[in-house]
């Protein structure tokens, strides 16, 4: 959002939850204990509305959401 790293969705009524999707940076990233490699990186964070939405069922939403973005081609095979 706005270039951010990180931030926190707000909820407006009637929203049940909202996803904020941030900054795309280069980060380090340990392949071994003596191979370093940058790999792009984003925060993805869900607010809801924890009356409505089981946490475990918005977690596993935002692990699809990661596994779609790391494999884009998923995406055009699951729709």
């Amino acid at each position: 959002m706005f270039g951010s790293l990180l931030s926190t969705p707000i909820l407006n009524t009637p929203q049940v939850g909202i996803l904020g999707m941030h900054k795309i940076q280069l980060r380090p990233i340990a392949l071994d204990e003596e191979t370093t490699v940058n790999r792009p990186m984003m925060y993805i964070a869900l607010s809801y509305d924890h009356r409505i939405v089981d946490g475990s069922e918005a977690v596993s939403f935002l692990v699809k959401v990661k596994e779609l973005l790391e494999d884009p081609e998923a995406l055009l095979l699951e729709g």
